[in-house]
């Protein structure tokens, strides 16, 4: 049902939005030439295998900056800053729900590394499909700033962040519902 759900629901989603994912793509061409106007990056999926993951660049081209990302970094545009406080950055998402790697709520979907951390029951995670996003991600949807405040970034989402992330999303796989997600959406769309 969720599949379903998924798959739908994306498509609607980009039946409708297909004008503003046209502005923004737009505006990155002209705002941040140079690059593409789509990320494209490796993520760890379902049952820990690797897909695509779209997003609208927000970043310079070939910055080559760790895997955590900080408010007020230079390698974030400014244009890129405001697509990503809105979360517009990620609505090329929408077609990763539709072709089946992701979904609209689960697990923020990792870089690789991080998947291969997990441990005993935490690996249950990894049976869930990712998703755009999550309990987690409403936690921590200010990651950002709450890195930007911290002496050393990395270490602190390796040692608190992501930890806690894992423990929340372990229970998400216990409890999750249709009518759970359907409340974390209107959730991430009303916060």
């Amino acid at each position: 049902m969720k599949y379903l759900f998924d798959r739908l629901t994306a498509f609607v989603g980009l039946w409708f939005l297909w004008p503003v994912l046209l502005i923004i793509w737009i505006l990155i061409r002209i705002k941040m030439p140079g690059g593409p106007a789509i990320f494209s990056q490796k993520r760890v999926g379902r049952n820990g295998e690797l897909f695509t993951m779209y997003k609208f660049r927000s970043m310079t081209v070939g910055h080559g900056g760790s895997s955590v990302s900080v408010a007020g970094e230079s390698r974030i545009t400014p244009f890129g800053a405001k697509l990503r406080k809105y979360k517009l950055d990620e609505l090329p998402e929408l077609w990763n729900v539709l072709i089946g790697d992701m979904s609209f709520v689960g697990p923020r979907p990792d870089v690789p590394g991080y998947a291969d951390k997990l441990e005993g029951e935490d690996r249950l995670i990894l049976k869930l499909r990712p998703g755009i996003t999550g309990p987690a991600s409403l936690k921590y949807r200010n990651e950002e700033e709450i890195l930007a405040k911290v002496d050393d970034p990395q270490k602190y989402n390796d040692e608190v962040i992501y930890p806690d992330k894992v423990k929340i999303n372990l229970d998400y796989y216990y409890n999750n519902s249709l009518i759970g997600d359907v409340k974390l959406i209107i959730q991430t769309i009303c916060g």
